[in-house]
């Protein structure tokens, strides 16, 4: 029986981050993680080969002329251009595991085209905007040098980038709303081992 890929993703401070961390951490669903690639800077508190491999934009072409990029996005921020993608780099098994990455709806659709609907589940993260921009804003300020412009410019591509014409496109029906952060797990949870037994 083949396994699954879980894509977490939402608009940035729906907590999709911490869900995922949440759902590796649950040895009852037994997930292993895709890390993705960035070319961005890393951020304070993060580690190479957790959030992100972190690399440059050399390596990425390397990577791209090798056939070995599953999807790829790229963002036009303050900061200049910043890559975001997935890599065939041999830790996938779906033999044996099922596997969560962190996605967009971009990503998220490429992912599908590569393996297929069959195996590919998305996870959708909401939370309402009023909220999203308070929680973005309080964890910019705990930056050592917060970037508010960058924060300005993502939460107004999200609403592009996750419009709701967007989000049927893609096929997703299913959203879990981030209101009470142990209900939402919970909720996921349910989702997916519902999947799993299938």
């Amino acid at each position: 029986m083949a396994h699954n890929i879980y894509v977490v993703m939402g608009k940035s401070a729906s907590g999709k981050d911490s869900i995922y961390r949440e759902l590796v951490r649950d040895r009852d669903l037994g997930l292993r993680e895709i890390v993705s690639y960035t070319t961005r800077p890393i951020r304070a508190g993060e580690k190479e080969g957790v959030e992100y491999h972190f690399v440059t934009e050399k390596e990425l072409e390397t990577l791209q002329n090798e056939g070995k990029v599953i999807e790829h996005r790229a963002y036009n921020t303050v900061h200049g251009i910043w890559h975001y993608f997935t890599v065939e780099d041999a830790q996938i098994d779906l033999e044996h595991h099922d596997y969560i990455v962190i996605g967009t709806l971009e990503s998220y659709v490429q992912i599908v085209k590569y393996y297929g609907e069959d195996i590919v589940v998305p996870v959708y993260v909401e939370v309402e905007n009023g909220e999203r921009l308070a929680r973005a804003l309080h964890r910019e300020r705990g930056q050592k040098e917060p970037k508010y412009g960058e924060l300005c410019r993502r939460f107004l591509a999200d609403e592009d980038d996750f419009s709701e014409e967007k989000i049927t496109e893609a096929g997703i029906q299913k959203r879990f709303e981030n209101i009470d952060f142990t209900s939402c797990i919970r909720e996921i949870k349910a989702y997916m081992q519902g999947k799993s037994s299938m």
